[in-house]
């Protein structure tokens, strides 16, 4: 086995290092990845420029990345889903399978899970990773390593939409067109949603979301009047939305998801912005529009994983970017300043399409 292990490892505010890591030995339940393609995720940005999210902070040198795929290196002893050489799709977050929450099923709110990159837990933004085996998804042949890591954003733009009830016929108000705004939208068409409008302060993301079935678009500036706003989407959207899915923590865009959504509806809030928000709480709740919470995800890689094999959506539209992993910090810097347009940045721990579907 190669002695590489080049790995990416956040020590702090703005210390992002590169440096050599053993290669991880693998439970009977675990394998061993050689990982491919890794996504960089707005927490990772907020990891790296803040050095913590809420009650996670980074105390310790910690191994970043959890957007990822990979190809099985070597298989625990008790493993019989997966086999050497198999390519996966690497669900970042592990349960202890054992609480209330996890034999409910809603295992994403499980106390002692371990996720990837959140502290105090490494991620897998390496070269070789050791996970649980039944938390990684075997791809089809006909399916690329990159699309295999946004099986994450996806899955979460998939829970956001079950939560707020997308389906056939629903009038949706997406706030943000970042990526995972963008995968919520992505999702909400999947689930037959058809007028869907999306904000964002950058035109450019919404030329996108247009590309991917938004019949809308919105381009909001900071001092836009917020009752404004709202005539706005009504008029645009023909009526008020159903559901609003709040995708990029910014106050105003939660504000405004109060105000716009129809009495009786529902606003779900998916993007991480600071710990206390002042919010028109009683002109929502005096129309009985509920406020609802998305953490993560859970049992939507399945779906997930079916909605891109299908070829019915094409999430590669998000991917902006290419690095290999020795050009980690400058893939950090293009993510966090959106150079070049960057939506979704993908690192390369192993050479770009060796993995993928041939011809390339």
């Amino acid at each position: 086995m190669s002695v590489d292990n080049l790995t990416a490892v956040l020590y702090g505010v703005e210390d992002l290092r590169l440096e050599q890591r053993p290669i991880p030995s693998i439970k009977d339940d675990q394998v061993l990845i050689c990982m491919d393609s890794i996504g960089i995720c707005g927490s990772d940005v907020h990891y790296l420029v803040n050095g913590r999210i809420g009650p996670f902070i980074v105390k310790d040198p910690m191994i970043i990345g959890h957007e990822s795929s990979g190809v099985v290196h070597k298989v625990g002893k008790s493993v019989k889903n997966l086999k050497v050489g198999d390519r996966v799709a690497i669900e970042p977050g592990v349960p202890c399978r054992y609480c209330d929450d996890c034999k409910q099923g809603r295992y994403n709110l499980c106390a002692d899970v371990v996720f990837c990159a959140t502290p105090p837990d490494h991620g897998n933004l390496t070269r070789f990773y050791a996970h649980a085996a039944d938390f990684c998804f075997k791809l089809p042949d006909h399916v690329t390593m990159e699309e295999g890591a946004l099986m994450e954003p996806l899955s979460v733009g998939i829970h956001t939409c079950r939560r707020g009830g997308v389906g056939f016929g629903k009038n949706v108000l997406i706030l943000g067109a970042g990526p995972i705004g963008l995968c919520s939208l992505i999702a909400a068409k999947y689930l037959g949603a058809e007028n869907i409008i999306i904000t964002d302060i950058v035109q450019d993301r919404l030329d996108l979301a247009k590309e991917l079935g938004a019949k809308h678009t919105l381009l909001v500036k900071p001092d836009d009047d917020e009752d404004d706003l709202v005539k706005q989407v009504h008029q645009k959207l023909g009526c008020a939305p159903e559901i609003s899915m709040e995708c990029n923590g910014r106050q105003a865009s939660t504000r405004l998801g109060i105000k716009a959504t129809r009495s009786g509806g529902r606003v779900v809030i998916v993007g991480n912005g600071p710990p206390d928000v002042t919010v028109p709480l009683i002109a929502g709740s005096t129309r009985e529009v509920d406020i609802l919470g998305v953490f993560r995800y859970c049992n939507e890689y399945p779906l997930a994983l079916e909605m891109v094999s299908s070829g019915t959506i094409d999430v590669k539209k998000l991917i902006t970017h290419h690095f290999d992993i020795t050009q980690t910090n400058e893939a950090f810097d293009t993510a966090r300043y959106g150079r070049g347009g960057a939506i979704k940045v993908i690192i390369h721990a192993t050479p770009r399409n060796q993995n993928n579907p041939k011809p390339f």
